[in-house]
């Protein structure tokens, strides 16, 4: 979510406003706000780390299947010439034996470049996991952050509407809800 980056001084600005007017239930309702708003501020860092790490990741699995493809024709071309020398070893002639040592090398280089491709089509897909795992806590923070500015938003109509309840009380539930749904983007 883009915000200005001192939206949660002003909030807590109101917060001491309405506390100033000496009512105990302004002022809880301030310091409510003031936490709401420190809530809201980790849960959007933790967002925007998770987009982060979601794009970083992706990039990452990239990068490695670049490089298991690179292998793979590596692979084949070994494989190929392997071959061609076999062929040119079933032959007979002065260099047959130098052939069937270059297709025996070549079958050499062709077994570790197939285990090296696989580690690397497995680390291109262990990457590709970690970024769906990312974007979907990125999701989870987004709607939590959403809650917990709603529920701000909520609470300053209980300073707004003095002596009136019941939008503190849902502010209360909307942080609740909030801040839990950060906590299952991460346990959950």
């Amino acid at each position: 979510m883009s915000e200005s980056p001192v939206e949660h001084f002003e909030h807590a600005e109101h917060a001491e406003h309405a506390s100033l007017l000496g009512d105990p239930f302004l002022t809880q309702v301030s310091i409510t706000i003031a936490i709401l708003a420190v809530v809201a501020a980790t849960v959007g860092s933790l967002e925007t780390l998770e987009t982060a790490d979601a794009i970083g990741d992706k990039n990452a699995a990239v990068l490695f299947q670049n490089k298991a493809t690179d292998t793979w024709n590596f692979y084949q071309a070994k494989s190929i010439k392997k071959n061609l020398y076999a062929i040119a070893a079933a032959n007979p002639g002065p260099a047959a034996g130098d052939f069937k040592k270059q297709a025996e090398r070549n079958g050499v280089d062709e077994q570790e470049l197939f285990g090296k491709g696989q580690a690397l089509e497995r680390q291109a897909e262990e990457k590709l996991m970690n970024s769906e795992r990312h974007e979907n806590r990125h999701h989870i923070l987004t709607v939590s952050v959403t809650l917990l500015h709603v529920a701000i938003a909520i609470a300053t109509i209980a300073i707004i509407v003095r002596g009136q309840r019941w939008p503190w009380y849902a502010a209360l539930a909307l942080g609740v809800l909030g801040a839990t749904g950060a906590a299952y983007a991460y346990i959950g």
